[in-house]
């Protein structure tokens, strides 16, 4: 078969259509250049020439969703390239009441938009381009951290819950933003539709109708991914949100591949253990688990990926062998 273009070759496999090959994607954080708008697209634009990876996924922060209400945080060191949550602005319930949607178009949203642009103007026409999004319960707890805001959500939720629709529209303004931009999709994580954080009664409560409202904003994109974090993910409950992609840590949650693709009927993205196998493991460990993912999904509906974002320190060679791995799986 002919090569395709990445668009060519992500659009077949959506629609079930033969492929020269699975398509694959990986991704990092790039602490320190996740600040500024010139260093994150150069990041992004860099990372995915680099391993010729099927798609660019804007490598931001978390901290962007909040540094706009007056969240403080740095870097330490996090072999994740996480930054440190330094002070929250909602101590006390009354706080909750300040939270209102933000102008997109300023400040650090403003930005990565900016950011998001010159990736759209400096990449090859048929690479899409998805960008980062977090849910209002993930940007809420962010404001609050985790302790403060579930209790607040569970002892005062009419305090929290005119917030928690502020934080979704201007998660839904940034989508259409990004879209206009030039966006073919959007990476929803949502870090609270997790068993060890919510049960399902408060999901569907607090969680579905916000993820909605960015995901009905989200509506044009052809490439809209689903990231379920946490080990417990409720992915039979939202397996029929409206994305074609769902990304979980499958090599460490009780749904491996398999089982996820009899509970959601668009295309999986996972495969590859990112902590140990991808971090520790040799080359070959790494195909072998290539080989597998393929095999579990007989060789269709997958995009060959790590079940979440990958250390720092994973090892060069280990990278090249995942990518290099889609080439000849067998």
């Amino acid at each position: 078969m002919a090569l395709m273009s990445k668009r060519e070759r992500l659009l077949s496999v959506l629609a079930g259509k033969p492929l020269d090959r699975l398509p694959i994607a990986f991704w990092r954080h790039w602490p320190g250049d996740d600040q500024y708008p010139e260093s994150l697209a150069a990041a992004a634009l860099d990372f995915q020439q680099r391993y010729d990876l099927d798609f660019i996924k804007l490598p931001v922060s978390s901290t962007y969703t909040v540094t706009d209400y007056g969240v403080k945080h740095n870097y330490q060191g996090s072999l994740i390239g996480d930054r440190v949550y330094q002070e929250y602005v909602i101590k006390n319930v009354s706080d909750w009441a300040r939270i209102k949607p933000l102008d997109i178009n300023l400040g650090t949203y403003g930005w990565h938009l900016e950011a998001l642009r010159m990736v759209v103007k400096q990449k090859e026409t048929e690479t899409p381009l998805v960008v980062t999004m977090f849910n209002p319960l993930s940007v809420a707890a962010y404001l609050a951290g985790d302790e403060t805001f579930l209790a607040h959500l569970r002892g005062y939720p009419e305090q929290v819950e005119p917030a928690l629709k502020a934080l979704a529209e201007t998660g839904a303004t940034f989508a259409r933003a990004a879209f206009d931009a030039g966006a073919d999709g959007i990476f929803l994580s949502t870090r609270f539709a997790s068993f060890e954080l919510m049960n399902q009664p408060e999901y569907q409560r607090f969680g579905r109708p916000g993820d909605l409202a960015v995901l009905q904003a989200a509506k044009n994109g052809w490439l809209n991914i689903l990231h379920l974090h946490g080990q417990h993910p409720m992915l039979a409950q939202l397996a029929d949100y409206p994305v074609q992609v769902i990304n979980w840590h499958d090599r460490t949650t009780p749904f491996d591949l398999t089982q996820g693709s009899q509970l959601f009927r668009g295309i999986l993205m996972g495969g590859i253990e990112q902590y140990q196998t991808l971090r520790f493991g040799s080359p070959v460990d790494v195909k072998v688990q290539v080989i597998d993912a393929i095999r579990q999904m007989n060789g269709k509906r997958l995009i060959v990926a790590p079940g979440c974002t990958y250390p720092l320190d994973v090892p060069h060679a280990n990278l090249l062998a995942l990518r290099k791995a889609v080439e000849s799986p067998g």
